[in-house]
This record gives structure tokens, sequence and C-alpha cells, in this order.
């Protein structure tokens, strides 16, 4: 893998995203089911391209992290939300997903955040270490917060100060 950038999501980064996405599902962090034809863009009215980190080499997107708001009351104005991460299967271990969340963590304080928060599933442990080695720790737990595959999976809320 040659260097590797951070920057910000273009529009016409879609197809691409949408094709990562569709690649990386997987229960062990998607609580929604895989997509099935007609795929739908990767941007619409929750997250648009300002909303998303892209990681890439070769000119090709590796990997990307969505950044939104937990809620949209002014009086959560101040925390932002990590809302999507997903790295491509031949890029992983290779410091892809850490330099996203560390580029996330950055833009969240540009906006003016002063906490960064994520859901994560609690049986997905490659995820929560990463998160915990980026500063990030657990603040509450949903137990059996979804069925997923037939079992039971807890939802875990992370979050970090900035």
């Amino acid at each position: 893998m040659s260097q590797l950038s951070i920057r910000r999501a273009l529009p016409d980064d879609d197809e691409e995203l949408a094709r990562l996405d569709r690649a990386t599902w997987s229960s062990l962090h998607a609580v929604t089911p895989q997509q099935q034809p007609p795929y739908r863009p990767f941007f619409g009215e929750h997250h648009l391209p300002d909303d998303c980190l892209v990681a890439e080499a070769d000119r090709r997107i590796l990997g990307y992290v969505l950044l939104g708001f937990p809620t949209p009351i002014e009086a959560n104005a101040h925390v932002r939300q990590i809302q999507g991460l997903a790295v491509s299967e031949e890029a992983r271990g290779r410091g892809v997903g850490r330099a996203l969340i560390r580029a996330v963590t950055d833009e969240a304080r540009r906006r003016g955040a002063r906490r960064l928060t994520l859901r994560v599933l609690g049986h997905n442990t490659p995820a929560r270490g990463l998160y915990e080695s980026e500063g990030f720790a657990v603040e509450g737990v949903l137990p059996e917060e979804f069925l997923l595959a037939g079992e039971y999976v807890d939802d875990v809320l992370m979050g970090r100060r900035l």
C-alpha cells in the first residue's frame, strides 16, 4: 500500500463508497440487513459528502468514517458522533481504521465539538479495542438491544472528551 491520505469525501465518491459499504457488510457491526439490488446511494439526507472522511491510497478508497450529530437538539450540539466506519478487507490491519479515527477526532474538534461518541456492538471486539486505544471509554451498555443472526447482542455507547 502506498502513502495513505485522508480527505473529505466528494459527491463523485458515492458509487465507490457504496460498493465498499456493501463489500464490508457483516453482522459483526451492522444492525441493518445486507443490501440487495437495487442498491441505494451512499449519500442521502442523513449523510452528505461533508460528513464523510475517506482514506485512500493509489487513488482507491480503502475506508471511510461518517461524522454526525447524535441528536438534532441544540443543547446537544457540542457533541458529534461517529455514525459509520468501514475499512476494506485488504487494508485491514494496516492502520487505516486508526488513521480514520484520528482524522475524525480532529475534524470533530475543528467543528467545535467538546465530545465525540459512537455506538458499537458488544461482540465487535476488534473495533472496541481500536476505540479504547484511541481514548474512548464505555459510557453505557444497552443489554441485548439487537437480535442479529438469532443472537441477542449488546449495544455499547463509547465516548471521549476532545
